[in-house]
């Protein structure tokens, strides 16, 4: 028998309404989108859907997207949530990203887990 063991996660799965997901991140995530839909901001959304990455009529691999959001306006959005990048997931969301980015009405989006875009402060030197 063998036990794989992820040296790189740290991150603990976390229940949420029924649902069980990878990391509190997720969960949280999962609960933005829920008050989204409450307020009709959003039509609906699907978590944890695996997606066939089919390449010349063959199938290369499945990749696992967070959550597929369903906006009002009739666009489709694939939201990944990363806290830390693989080898793995470099290459089977390369792969993802040239098959569904090229579709009409989809967007793309990768939320980081604690990196923000503030701007940097620069100290200035006085003489």
């Amino acid at each position: 028998m063998y036990y794989i063991q992820k040296k790189w996660t740290n991150a603990k799965k976390q229940e949420y309404n029924g649902y069980l997901y990878d990391s509190k991140f997720e969960a949280s995530y999962a609960q933005e989108l829920d008050l989204r839909l409450k307020a009709k901001d959003i039509k609906g959304y699907d978590r944890q859907v695996n997606l066939d990455l089919i390449v010349n009529g063959y199938l290369v691999c499945q990749y696992r997207i967070d959550f597929i959001v369903y906006h009002n306006d009739g666009t489709v959005e694939y939201v990944e949530l990363k806290g830390l990048y693989s080898q793995m997931f470099i290459f089977k969301f390369k792969l993802f990203e040239a098959l569904y980015s090229d579709k009409p009405d989809v967007k793309i989006t990768i939320i980081e887990q604690g990196k923000f875009n503030r701007p940097k402060s620069k100290k200035q030197k006085y003489a």
